[in-house]
């Protein structure tokens, strides 16, 4: 509520103020501010094309813009400008600066930067100038990303020793010609360190970053740490992590690498190599390695023992661990020892072990048998074997691959030829693989000999005839080997039979007769002890068929088909003649008894045809042959 005492004048001021804003705002042409449309931020990756937007808001007929960079200390350089007449903008390029390839603006006032390099990151300042319309002014910042180069890794080689009480260099590790400058960090067994700046004795890192001639940076970083044995087979490798475009990363790792230790041995392991057994036995005349190991590193010197009477008798000190005894005999059984020469363990660690080595052996087998142990037939007799070694070894006997059963005797009860054989003695030791020995005797049966017949089966009716051949065949068998022989000539020599041990057989081919139907064929089988004979005996051999009947009934009963064939073909050519093949109706003779001819054994007729038939004597003559065909 205006006072009571205010003048006239001073209550009119606002409203007159008032009324004049609103014509100005109402006029199109009294528009007192520019905005322009400009990125703060431009992100690129090195090398690409780069285009700065600047582009005023709202319609103006006539304005002129411009394009500053601003350096390290803030000061800005014109670069490029623009003015808008009309419709169509003109622009100009001021100064390049020495940038190869130069700035350029394009016919929308953009600032053009082809191929993009580090030197480039710097803020950029858009001027436009619209006269009554005022002036404005945005900046954009370019940021320009590149990929760094591929990490490398730089371990110590040298030999680190775990006795140090600080922290030791480990590696060094490279990540060059990237933008930013990028960040590593180091890894063990695939977990990340965590390791301060910071010196201290358990482990820090220190990093020096270098900007190189073309603007990219480099890093180097190396780690420091305080060495356990434990580490002895870690696998170590760093990371470099570098920035991209819309926020994104990258990692680039180096190969893993190992150091190389200095330790001390706190334990040694000594065993016997291949072909002991897990008893620690090992076969006479093997070649048997002692191993010994210590987990010092680098390796120790390995001093090998052999414990006599309590004393230590040297064999071998070498830097590999191995001795090998050659073709051991049972006399190098005994206690043996190995001693790691390690002046860095700790004075309570065992740096000696020692083992027991066990020699196994067998001696040759022993046969209260000769080789060749010859029977009476239907005897009996008994074989002893015995075999002495370490440990003590099992027996079982065997004939022919055939287990007969266990134990250092073997009995023989009335023995048979088909006892006859090879006897064979295996000494063996479950304990030791393969440590066996043995020994074979060939038993001999002696006595007559034993005779198996075989013969063919004739081939009709189950019965032979007369000229059949038959296959007779003798198998016998005996000690010494019997001898074959057969009362008809013409027999195989014996030969030995294919499956069936000291059997020998013989064969004889020959014709069955009636001579040897009654006599028999016999065979017989003889050694000094005896024989013993066969008779193969054919039975009732019937008689063969005579060739010569056969043959001339075949030639009688080809002659009557002939003559007949002969007959029905001189009937057809006779008859369409009259007469012919029936009898005549006049001067036809009477019926007449036939008249012998002088042998008696033929019709006058018969002979009649047959002269008729080969010489065509005359029809109706007296001779009274008109009626025949």
């Amino acid at each position: 509520m205006e006072p009571p005492d205010a003048p006239g004048g001073a209550r009119r001021a606002p409203r007159l103020l008032l009324l004049l804003a609103l014509l100005l705002a109402a006029h199109p042409g009294a528009q007192a501010e520019v905005h322009l449309s400009v990125p703060p931020l431009v992100e690129v990756m090195r090398g690409e094309l780069v285009t700065l937007d600047c582009t005023p808001l709202g319609a103006h007929d006539h304005y002129v813009l411009e394009w500053f960079i601003t350096d390290r200390s803030g000061a800005r350089r014109r670069l490029a400008s623009a003015e808008m007449q009309g419709s169509k903008l003109q622009g100009t390029v001021h100064d390049a600066g020495g940038r190869s390839p130069p700035y350029q603006l394009d016919s929308r006032g953009r600032l053009v930067l082809a191929e993009a390099q580090v030197g480039d990151e710097r803020d950029y300042v858009c001027v436009v100038r619209a006269g009554a319309a005022g002036t404005a002014e945005a900046t954009a910042r370019l940021s320009v990303f590149a990929k760094p180069e591929a990490t490398e890794v730089s371990p110590n080689r040298g030999t680190l020793s775990v006795m140090e009480d600080s922290a030791q260099q480990i590696a060094t590790c490279n990540s060059q010609n990237g933008n930013p400058a990028p960040q590593i960090t180091w890894y063990r067994d695939g977990q990340r360190l965590q390791v301060p700046m910071e010196v201290n004795s358990e482990g820090y890192m220190t990093s020096r970053t270098v900007r190189e001639t073309s603007g990219l940076l480099s890093l180097s970083s190396t780690l420091y740490l305080r060495l356990h044995k434990a580490d002895r087979d870690a696998n170590f490798h760093c990371a470099a992590h570098y920035s991209l475009p819309s926020g994104h990363h990258g990692r680039l790792e180096s190969p893993p690498f190992r150091l190389t230790l200095h330790y001390p041995t706190e334990q040694v392991q000594f065993w016997l190599g291949s072909p002991a057994t897990t008893a620690g036995w090992v076969r006479e005349g093997d070649s048997v390695q002692l191993l010994c190991r210590g987990d010092g590193s680098p390796s120790p010197e390995y001093l090998f023992f052999r414990l006599q009477d309590k004393q230590e008798e040297v064999l071998n000190i070498n830097l590999e661990g191995n001795l090998t005894l050659v073709g051991v005999q049972r006399g190098q059984s005994g206690t043996y020892g190995c001693r790691v020469e390690d002046y860095d363990a700790a004075e309570d660690a065992q740096l000696s072990q020692t083992l027991e080595l066990h020699v196994a052996y067998l001696d040759p087998l022993e046969l209260s048998a000769s080789e060749d142990l010859s029977l009476p037939l239907k005897s009996s007799a008994a074989v002893n074997c015995s075999a002495r070694g370490l440990p003590s070894p099992a027996l079982r006997w065997t004939k022919d691959s055939v287990p007969l059963g266990d134990g250092p005797t073997l009995s023989l009860s009335s023995v048979t030829f088909d006892s006859a054989g090879t006897y064979t003695c295996e000494a063996f030791t479950p304990t030791v693989p393969l440590l066996s020995r043995t020994r074979s005797f060939e038993l001999l049966v002696q006595g007559s000999p034993e005779l198996k017949a075989e013969e063919t089966e004739p081939e009709a009716e189950s019965s032979w005839r007369e000229g059949d051949e038959a296959t007779l065949t003798c198998s016998a068998r005996g000690y010494p080997e019997p001898k074959l022989t057969w009362s008809q000539p013409g027999s195989s020599s014996a030969e030995p039979v294919p499956g069936r041990p000291g059997w020998v057989s013989s064969s004889l081919t020959l014709r069955v007769t009636s001579a040897l139907s009654q006599d028999g064929v016999s065979c017989e089988a003889s050694n000094p002890h005896g024989s013993t004979r066969h008779v193969f005996h054919f039975g009732t051999v019937a008689p063969q068929i005579p060739q010569a009947g056969v043959a001339v009934m075949a030639v009688a009963v080809s002659v009557g088909l002939l003559l007949l064939v002969v007959a029905a073909f001189y009937c057809m050519r006779r008859k369409g003649r009259p007469g012919c093949c029936r009898r005549g109706e006049k001067g036809t003779p009477p019926p007449r008894e036939p008249e012998l001819s002088q042998s008696g054994s033929e019709r006058p007729e018969q002979t009649g045809l047959l002269t008729g038939g080969t010489f065509g004597g005359a029809r109706g003559g007296s001779g009274g042959f008109g009626d025949e065909c």
